[in-house]
């Protein structure tokens, strides 16, 4: 089961309406991407690389955003999905 802490909730919300004010319907694209990423990390965790300690990154192809989670044996933790030039220690703080 994969969830989302308030933090990487956040980020999508914010991510989504900066989207919508710079193209109508673009915000609604970017969230269609991230929740079909959402399903392949869910289905297939261990594809992707880890980038430190037990956190995994997974990029999102059509928007420069990285979603970086942690992969339990009961459940996946998303805690942070955030843009790909963002300062890495917002999310290294999270953990």
């Amino acid at each position: 089961m994969l969830t989302l802490r308030k933090e990487a909730e956040e980020d999508v919300k914010s991510a989504y309406e900066w989207y919508e004010a710079q193209q109508n319907n673009l915000g609604k694209s970017f969230i269609a991407e991230v929740e079909k990423k959402f399903l392949e990390i869910e289905e297939y965790p261990e594809l992707y690389s880890l980038v430190m300690g037990r956190i995994r990154r997974a990029l999102c192809k059509k928007f420069p955003y990285s979603i970086y989670f942690l992969n339990n044996e009961a459940d996946i933790v998303v805690v942070g999905v955030l843009h790909q030039r963002r300062n890495p220690e917002v999310w290294q703080m999270r953990q």
